[in-house]
């Protein structure tokens, strides 16, 4: 096990480059499946997630390579249409698979999946839009055998929430069944249109992604484009970045980071007392002196303001003149940070969806375990800022979706290094 240690107070200058999006690069994974021939991709993250997406594919019988962001993936050959339940629970994404190889094989095996524990996320809408187009599919002791004897048919979906991986699944699964798929209410993530362009690069028949229906013409086959795929920035991690130097202070500029993403979160850092300037793929952010508090954030499904970013921006309010209050609407269990940003000094008072975050002068160091991806790389954000030293464990769970973040944050200034967390 491994533990970050920050020494905080530090104000933050440079550049940081965004890394590609963790949320785009897995299901552009899960489609590889689908494609005759080797796909080439490039601004892949170093992400335990993109790993565990990349054992999936070798179990699967695919050729993967990897060379630092860049990754080559032939599933020409599949041998297997059987996902391991120790490989379906390292990430929650795995669940896309289902489309994927539904849409492949006709057939496949695999467990319900794992990732962070932020309440509730089940897969009923998944599995109903399979049966729906014609999948067969049973459920004995967590396995799921899915099977479609006849082949996969394009029909109407209509969400009952604008899920991402529900949205995901049905479009892998579609682009090669016979006929017309119309999903309606679907999410309108950046990812979303990624993947769709992705499979459009593949021969896909695509339309209406970024909008609330998406319609999907069947296709015989795809094929792997002939030029590499570039993954899109992560937003996320952009907002994190940002939120790191609204913590500690001093003046950042994160380049090539998609602004146009994060139209729901900038204004909150500039509500918040940050100068903030974005020209072409560059956000340039500037703190000092003590922050405001912010108007309430409701977190929305996109274009609102992600459910992902909602720890990373309470990190620098705790320490902003004022009250600001978070309603949380996505996931019931997203406050499991506000525990630890407490023993740090923040006034925190957090009751079902609602959250009241009354600013304090400052933050004190303090040992903390990362609860969850977004609630680990919030303690990173906080402990930047406060006075002392922290000792942050379940660095695992910050590596499902930052690139060696103690590195990135070293060039910008900060006082961070990873060590190994000695045995009792």
């Amino acid at each position: 096990m491994q533990k970050l240690v920050i020494e905080g107070g530090t104000p933050l200058f440079g550049e940081i480059m965004t890394q590609g999006a963790k949320n785009a690069v897995l299901p552009v994974l899960a489609a590889c499946v689908l494609c005759e021939g080797t796909v080439h991709l490039k601004n892949c993250p170093c992400i335990s997630d993109r790993y565990a997406s990349a054992r999936i594919l070798s179990a699967l019988g695919a050729k993967v390579k990897t060379e630092g962001n860049s990754l080559t993936a032939d599933c020409t050959g599949l041998s297997s249409d059987e996902i391991s339940c120790y490989l379906m629970k390292a990430m929650r994404s795995s669940i896309i698979f289902m489309g994927a190889l539904l849409g492949r094989t006709g057939k496949c095996t695999l467990c319900y999946p794992g990732g962070c524990n932020l309440g509730p996320r089940p897969i009923d809408m998944h599995i109903s839009a399979m049966r729906k187009m014609g999948g067969i599919i049973s459920d004995e002791h967590g396995v799921i055998s899915c099977s479609a004897p006849d082949g996969l048919k394009g029909c109407r979906h209509s969400l009952s929430f604008p899920s991402v991986g529900a949205t995901e699944n049905i479009m892998l699964a579609a682009v090669c069944a016979e006929g017309e798929t119309i999903i309606s209410n679907a999410a309108r993530e950046p990812e979303i249109c990624c993947l769709a362009d992705f499979l459009r690069a593949c021969g896909a028949k695509i339309s209406g992604d970024g909008g609330g229906r998406i319609a999907i013409e069947g296709v015989k086959k795809l094929t792997a484009p002939d030029e590499a795929f570039e993954i899109i920035p992560d937003r996320i991690a952009a907002a994190t970045y940002l939120s790191c130097a609204a913590c500690a202070g001093g003046e950042l500029l994160i380049r090539d980071c998609a602004p146009a993403h994060l139209e729901a979160v900038l204004p909150v850092f500039e509500q918040a007392g940050c100068r903030l300037k974005v020209f072409g793929s560059n956000i340039y952010i500037y703190r000092k002196g003590r922050l405001r508090a912010a108007d309430t954030i409701r977190t929305m499904v996109y274009p609102g303001f992600p459910t992902d970013a909602q720890a990373i921006l309470m990190a620098p309010l705790c320490t902003a003149e004022g009250t600001t209050v978070f309603v949380e609407n996505i996931f019931e269990n997203r406050y499991r940070h506000t525990d630890a940003l407490c023993r740090m000094g923040a006034d925190i008072k957090a009751e079902g969806k609602v959250a009241v975050v009354t600013g304090v002068p400052r933050l004190y160091g303090t040992v903390a375990e990362a609860p969850d991806l977004r609630g680990g790389a919030a303690l990173v954000c906080a402990a930047l800022g406060a006075e002392g030293i922290s000792e942050i464990s379940g660095v695992n769970y910050i590596d499902r979706g930052y690139e060696e973040i103690e590195r990135v944050l070293t060039a910008a200034g900060a006082k961070i290094r990873r060590e190994a967390e000695k045995l009792p």
